[in-house]
């Protein structure tokens, strides 16, 4: 029975009949598995094409009807597999492609902050200045700052007081980013 159908099929007019008796309910199946008609479609008319192109080397050991669902079975489950693989990739990339945008963001904020902090240190008065660039760059704590410029720690603290209330006023819109790049040491 079986070399029947395998005979019966391998003609023009038998494939053409049995792809007009299995298409329809093979693409409903096959979409039963993939919920996409034009993958169904797609998938159905591949099992097809592979079956007429290799029709005299195959060796089908059940019934035709059964090997068809079998193998559109199998070809709906490597999609979703496949599908599954693409959206994984497409997540990752974009996620990559997210994670560099912010990364060119954050430098170009980051620039811009530092030139705009820069800037408002530069117009501390000089004494305000120096107190606290060796207060921030050098990490000098308030007495050896007064013993580097032969000051008292009480004038010290009164420039880094001078000096904070400056910049607080000259950066205030942009307060919170400079608290964080103070904290983070951006010079």
């Amino acid at each position: 029975m079986i070399t029947n159908q395998l005979n019966k099929w391998q003609s023009q007019s038998g494939f053409e009949m049995l792809f007009n008796k299995h298409y329809e309910p093979l693409c409903a199946f096959v979409f039963g598995v993939v919920k996409d008609y034009d993958v169904s479609e797609e998938i159905v008319q591949n099992l097809f094409y592979n079956l007429w192109a290799k029709r005299n080397k195959m060796e089908i050991n059940t019934s035709i009807k059964s090997y068809l669902y079998q193998a559109a079975r199998n070809a709906a489950l490597n999609e979703i597999k496949h599908l599954d693989i693409k959206e994984k990739y497409k997540q990752y990339n974009k996620m990559q492609m997210d994670v560099a945008a912010q990364n060119i963001t954050d430098g170009m904020v980051e620039n811009e902050l530092s030139d705009t902090i820069q800037k408002a240190i530069d117009k501390l008065p000089t004494e305000c200045k120096k107190v606290f660039l060796m207060s921030r760059n050098e990490e000098l704590k308030y007495r050896e700052i007064a013993e580097k410029l032969n000051i008292s720690i009480k004038t010290v603290e009164k420039h880094m007081g001078n000096a904070l209330s400056k910049l607080r006023s000259e950066l205030t819109e942009y307060l919170p980013a400079v608290l964080i790049a103070i904290i983070l040491g951006i010079r």
